[in-house]
Order: structure tokens, then C-alpha cells, then sequence
């Protein structure tokens, strides 16, 4: 099904509220606390209950991989999580093991690898989904950047990113930058590269135009090699990025983990997972922002 303007979030809840019911949709509870280490940003660290069951599909994933047989759960996705379609090139996707309630993925219908630099296509059809309703999307672009699966996909999540607090942790520390000149954010001690966008009503194309191109300059601006529009082009270095309807953070990788804490792009909003009290109290030892340099390049 093609998903018309104004409907996403309908189609969302109601695929989420059956895909409960008939337990494809397997939630990761969790519980939460704030933790501020002197950089100000107050980051919120959910601690996770349980991940038997996503350790358990991973593992069935490694033994079919280690057998000769590639399993690819996007090719084709589930249809009981399946939301709709967005374009000609793009499936929604309820997350089967989601942290964040209603969590989107937007998987590309042909596969293509997670470590291939987004299209003006992945713009087009993420740009569908933020002005659907307020939401933040992300992409971890490779393992090294937290990516969990091999076929391409972008996310997206509600705002606020915890109910009844600030819509995004980082945004009172970002920049009041000229809109669609690429920067950085003085609270942010690492490689990086953030850009304002200019408020637009126009068509989604047209702000998918922009976007990408901007994001194009956002990987200049940190020494990666841009997108070319005409021919996919794989990714120079790990990296996650951030987008809401008014600002792009781009930040490349070095790793994926700090001491076995896995960061991806919700990291860098101030949004971070440990999978038990252990590593939430070696997180707030050393601090969040310390686990971010870590696992991230020196600023210049």
C-alpha cells in the first residue's frame, strides 16, 4: 500500500497496536535516569530489562551466515510490521525490537548496503516521514556507527525523545547558525559537522533537493567524500547523522562501542542505551561525553 500525505502516524499506531497483538513487535523495556557530566547537556540513559529475544534473532542470523545462508529480514520485511510504502523505493517498517514506541524504519525495497552513502531517494522518502508528524530521524552508517543490519535503512522516531521532557536533549546547545551554512557546536569536544536549515514550506522534493545537498557539504565538512547524485558511492568512514525538519548532525566514527557500550546515532541527541545497571554506572563514572570522544575522531 502507498502511503498518502496526512496518514503516516494513523497507519503507524494501528500496524504497532496489531503487531503487539499478534507479538511480532517484541518491546524492549527499559527504564530511565539523567545524567549530566559538566558539558551541561543533560543526557537521558535508558537501561535496558532484557534483550533475549534480539540476541537470540542475532544469533540465528550469525549460525544462517556462518552455513552459506544470508538472511536479509527486510528482503522482504515482515508484513505484520510492515506500515506502508513510501515512494517507489522505500518500505516503513515498525522496528521489531523497539526501545522507543513507534520507532519507523525505512528500509529501501531493493537492497543496498548500510555502508553505501544515502540517495536523494533516502532524503525524499525521510523527508515524507519528518513532516508527517515531529519527529527526529537518524542513520548509523555502518556497524562501526551502530548499524544492527546490512540492508539499508534509515529511522525514525517521535519527539520528544522522552515524554514530557525537551524535545531533543542537545538542542538548547546548538548553534543559532545562518541557515544552511555547515558548522560546528562549541558543546561538542569531536569531529563534527551541523547545519541550521531554512524553514520551508515547498514541495517534499524540493526540500529532499536541499537536503541532500547540504548533506553532501556536512561530509565535505568533515574530510569525508560527498554523494555524487549520478552513481552510489560507498562511505569513506563510519559515521551517524542526525535530522529533524530544522537541523543535520553529521558526526564520523571510530568505533561502535565504548567498554561494551553500544552508541549509535541517538548518542549524539543525548539519547543513550546501556543494557544493565553495570555499564550505567560506569557510564555515569566516566561520564557521557567521555564515552563520545571515544568512540568518535578528534576535533581539528
Amino acid at each position: 500500500m502507498m502511503i498518502k500525505t496526512g496518514t503516516l502516524w494513523q497507519h503507524l499506531v494501528e500496524t504497532t497496536e496489531r503487531a503487539l497483538a499478534s507479538r511480532a513487535l517484541v518491546p524492549i523495556h527499559t527504564h530511565g535516569a539523567t545524567l549530566e557530566d559538566g558539558s551541561g547537556i543533560r543526557f537521558f540513559v535508558r537501561i535496558l530489562s532484557h534483550l533475549r529475544a534480539k540476541e537470540e534473532a542475532r544469533s540465528r542470523q550469525a549460525r544462517a551466515a556462518n552455513a552459506g545462508r544470508k538472511v536479509d529480514p527486510f528482503l522482504p520485511p515482515d508484513p505484520e510490521l510492515t506500515v506502508a510504502q513510501v515512494g517507489g523505493t522505500h518500505t516503513a517498517v515498525v522496528n521489531k525490537f523497539n526501545v522507543v514506541d513507534n520507532h519507523l524504519l525505512l528500509v529501501t525495497r531493493a537492497f543496498e548496503d548500510q555502508e553505501m552513502l544515502l540517495t536523494h531517494a533516502d532524503f525524499a522518502a525521510l523527508w515524507f516521514c519528518l513532516r508527517e508528524y515531529d519527529s527526529l530521524g537518524f542513520y548509523n552508517g555502518g556497524r562501526e556507527a551502530g548499524a544492527s543490519q546490512e540492508h539499508k535503512h534509515l529511522q525514525v522516531v517521535p519527539l520528544p525523545l522522552v515524554p514530557g521532557r525537551i524535545s531533543v536533549p542537545i538542542s538548547p546547545f546548538l548553534p543559532a547558525a545562518e541557515p544552511e551554512i555547515p558548522t560546528c557546536v562549541p558543546a561538542l569536544p569531536f569531529l563534527h559537522s551541523f547545519v541550521r536549515l531554512a524553514s520551508d514550506r515547498a514541495a517534499t522534493e524540493h526540500v529532499a533537493d536541499k537536503a541532500f545537498r547540504l548533506y553532501g557539504e556536512l561530509l565535505g565538512h568533515t574530510g569525508m567524500k560527498a554523494a555524487e547524485p549520478s552513481r552510489p558511492r560507498r562511505q569513506s568512514m563510519p559515521y551517524c547523522l542526525l535530522v529533524t525538519r530544522e537541523w543535520m548532525l553529521l558526526v564520523p566514527r571510530s568505533r561502535e562501542s565504548f567498554e561494551g557500550i553500544s552508541l549509535n546515532s541517538l548518542a549524539f541527541a543525548g539519547s543513550l542505551f546501556v543494557r544493565n545497571e553495570a555499564q550505567y554506572a560506569r557510564l555515569r563514572e566516566v561520564g557521557p561525553m567521555h564515552a563520545l570522544r571515544a568512540v568518535t575522531l578528534p576535533r581539528g
